[in-house]
């Protein structure tokens, strides 16, 4: 693409401001996500998207859907910014003379970004799930207690429900920090690069070739519309792909379990209890959020991006300090 070259300063702020707005937007279909995702075989307290969406506003309020959005929002400034810069990066070393990238090149260069990108993402993820899922696990322990009691009726004394205690991420990662050292943090790390480079080397080259139909010139930006449509398809395509990896990770990302559910020693193990207990179907729980989240993240993240937010601001820079 021969667009002009942006400072890497700018590329950050673009993609740092990109990710606020994408994950501000999109947030509570991605607590859904997790939710579905971790659901096993024991006791379902969701059936769809929606379902998970309206019993967490009736039990946690309209601010449940955001639990964990505090990391997100922290995190995905250099997440998001590590990713697109770092691709631009490697396709510009990539590039002969300024020539078209070869389909495999870009693919390489999607490959580096998303290597790039775990050092935040990992972390990020692995708070972000604990909070999210908190909600879910409760709810359930609740409903057991309940159903106990109800059995028990007749019994004198029987027992309350218990009361949700929340925690914070920072008590997660101080607990973790104790406990386990930094690799505490990076619990799944190897889940998520399994996620996170295919997902890059998809992403990238199908969104690079897909903004390229809407450029008129080679030398000018395509229109902003066609940025945020080959973004929307690019990811969610990208996201569909590679759900299954997305759900191993999940699922060994959880510090907690709900009644009756699995614990994983690993990748394998965690791959061939769920095709086991589960079926090959649940490897798509959660895709179609997992879609609706992606697609209009990265649509957002790239028109901010191309639009090039961050050039304005520090262009103004010098006359506000004239």
């Amino acid at each position: 693409m021969a667009d002009k070259q942006i400072s890497l300063p700018a590329k950050l702020i673009n993609g740092g401001i990109a990710g606020l707005i994408g994950v501000t937007c999109v947030f509570p279909i991605d607590l859904a996500k997790t939710r579905l995702q971790n659901q096993q075989n024991g006791q379902r307290m969701y059936t769809s998207m929606s379902d998970c969406l309206i019993k967490t506003i009736r039990s946690e309020g309209y601010f449940g859907m955001y639990r964990g959005a505090a990391v997100n929002l922290t995190l995905v400034t250099p997440e998001k910014a590590i990713k697109l810069a770092a691709n631009d990066f490697f396709r510009h070393h990539l590039s002969k003379d300024g020539k078209k990238l070869t389909l495999l090149r870009e693919m390489l260069a999607g490959c580096g970004a998303g290597t790039c990108q775990v050092i935040v993402t990992t972390p990020m993820e692995m708070l972000k799930i604990q909070l999210q899922d908190a909600g879910r696990i409760a709810a359930q322990k609740k409903l057991m207690a309940a159903q106990a009691q109800l059995s028990s009726s007749s019994v004198v004394g029987a027992a309350e429900p218990a009361v949700e205690t929340r925690t914070t991420a920072m008590q997660i990662t101080r607990e973790l920090l104790r406990s386990k050292g930094i690799t505490g943090l990076y619990k799944g790390l190897g889940a998520t690069l399994l996620r996170d480079v295919p997902f890059s080397i998809v992403y990238f080259p199908l969104f690079a070739n897909l903004n390229k139909l809407g450029q008129k010139d080679p030398n000018v930006k395509a229109p902003f519309y066609v940025s945020f449509l080959s973004g929307c398809v690019a990811g969610s395509t990208a996201a569909v792909a590679v759900n299954p990896l997305d759900v191993i990770k999940t699922r060994l990302q959880s510090l907690q379990r709900g009644v009756n559910e699995d614990t994983y020693s690993g990748i394998l193990d965690c791959t061939k209890k769920i095709w086991q207990k589960e079926g090959p179907m649940a490897f798509l729980k959660g895709a179609y959020c997992r879609a609706l989240v992606i697609a209009p993240l990265f649509g957002i993240a790239q028109v901010v991006y191309f639009i090039g937010i961050a050039e304005f601001l520090l262009d103004m820079l010098p006359k506000h300090q004239a």
